[in-house]
């Protein structure tokens, strides 16, 4: 069985919070689907569980990227 690829995300919301959570990258598409065509809340389907969001309150969606780095922040 493969194990599905996750990816750190961090989510924004208008009051200045901010939520990190791993996702897969069928979850990430989903949301950013919904983002651009929904408003009203959005299951969210996390490594850790499922995280419900209510849309009209994400100001950003940070996806970090996984390449490799070379110096003092690897």
């Amino acid at each position: 069985m493969t194990e599905a690829r996750h990816q750190k995300v961090s989510i924004g919301f208008a009051g200045g919070q901010v939520l990190a959570l791993r996702v897969a990258a069928e979850a990430l598409t989903g949301l950013t689907d919904a983002l651009a065509s929904e408003r009203g809340w959005h299951e969210l389907e996390a490594e850790d569980g499922v995280v419900r969001l209510d849309l009209g309150q994400v100001a950003y969606v940070r996806v970090d990227s996984d390449e490799p780095r070379v110096g003092f922040g690897a």
